[in-house]
This record gives C-alpha cells, sequence and structure tokens, in this order.
C-alpha cells in the first residue's frame, strides 16, 4: 500500500492539443474556470508532496499553478512519457520521502476524490496501479514507482518507446476499475465536442457553459 505522504502528483500537459486548434487545453474553461484549475482541486489534496506540472515552452502561462513547472529532461517532444520521466526524475532528486508519482492529464476536470487511496490500496504484484473506466484502461492515470525513472529513460532514449501502454505492458499493472454513472471520471477533454460534452455532463459544475481563454 502506498499512502498519502508518499505520492506526489504530475499533472501531464504537455501536449500539443492539435484537436483544439493547438491551444494549451488545460488553459481552457468550463464554466468559468480553467481544466486545469480543476485538476489541481481534485488530484492535490490526494497528494501529501503536492504537485507538479510537466509542460513544454514557455512556463510563465501557467505562473498561477502551486507547484514547480517541470519541462521534458529528454529533447524531443516525445509525449506523455518524456513528462513522466520528468515528474519521476523530479520526485527523486527534491522529494526524499516519495516513493509514488501519480500521474493525471491535464485536461481531465472530473477525477475521481479516491484516486489516489484506490491505486495506493491495489499495488500488490505489480510495480504500476493503473484507472480505468467503462471497459477502458487510462494509461496516463497512474501510481508510479520512482524506481522506474532509469528504465523509463532507457525506454525513450535507448529504444524509442513512445508509447505509454507499451511500457506499462513491460512491466505489468495493476488495473482499477471505476463506476460510470452520468459522466466519465476520467473524461478527456480533446475536442471542442468533448469540450460541450463535460458541460453538459456536470451541469452543477460547468454551468453548461465552455469558453476559451482570451489568447490561450
Amino acid at each position: 500500500m502506498v499512502d498519502r505522504p508518499h505520492i506526489l502528483g504530475v499533472i501531464l500537459a504537455g501536449g500539443l492539443g492539435r484537436r483544439m486548434g493547438g491551444v494549451d487545453k488545460p488553459l481552457l474553461r468550463l464554466g468559468g474556470r480553467t481544466l486545469l484549475d480543476r485538476v489541481v482541486e481534485r488530484l492535490g489534496p490526494q497528494c501529501g508532496a503536492g504537485l507538479a506540472l510537466s509542460v513544454n515552452g514557455d512556463p510563465a502561462r501557467f505562473a498561477g499553478f502551486p507547484g514547480p513547472v517541470l519541462p521534458d529532461t529528454v529533447p524531443g517532444q516525445l509525449g506523455p512519457l518524456a513528462g513522466l520521466l520528468a515528474g519521476l526524475e523530479h520526485a527523486a532528486a527534491h522529494h526524499p520521502r516519495v516513493t509514488h508519482v501519480l500521474s493525471v492529464p491535464g485536461d481531465a476536470p472530473f477525477l475521481p476524490g479516491d484516486l489516489a487511496a484506490r491505486l495506493g490500496s491495489a499495488l500488490e504484484g505489480s510495480p504500476i496501479a493503473l484507472a480505468a473506466s467503462g471497459g477502458r484502461e487510462h494509461y496516463t492515470v497512474a501510481l508510479w514507482p520512482v524506481g522506474l525513472r532509469g528504465d523509463l529513460r532507457r525506454a525513450l532514449v535507448g529504444r524509442d518507446e513512445r508509447r505509454v501502454g507499451g511500457f506499462i505492458a513491460r512491466h505489468g499493472a495493476t488495473v482499477v476499475e471505476w463506476p460510470v454513472a452520468g459522466v466519465d471520471p476520467f473524461l478527456n477533454v480533446n475536442t471542442p465536442e468533448d469540450l460541450a460534452s463535460a458541460a453538459e455532463g456536470r451541469p452543477d459544475e460547468a454551468g453548461r457553459t465552455a469558453e476559451r481563454l482570451p489568447n490561450a
């Protein structure tokens, strides 16, 4: 079992947002608040070591984030595995008590409040605990041991690994299923249609409005 004091939350926000027209998806607004604000609100209380944000480019655009903003530590915009590596290496360097990193995407505004607790309780026989819902595994919503950072760097640099699912398959994972009642708790906002669906799915939170930040 892995408990709250030994977990660092890492929000993966290094994607290019092509299906959203190239905007920073975490800065899109849902019901008057950014997606990133909603992720921070839900994930922050679950991670005793706080949160870090994995992004590339100018970190000033995330100046209000309550934690360090981490660029990739390998060149080439290699995707979410590179962001995860940055989080694992940051945890090893700056949080000696942290044993695991809990990764989530920066465009998932409805994360469950028991995410860390259930994943942390599931770690028996596998190094990674992976969230699932609706019969679908969510590869970027997972609890990772900090000790995997060396193999992950070798996978990225030496083996040219890009697929999160492929890396998970090599190490093995315990899959933890969440029920879907209305909106999926792991809904990713990848398209304008997803943003509209998120607003419709949670009218109490989203106010049935979805808007883009100016100049986002």
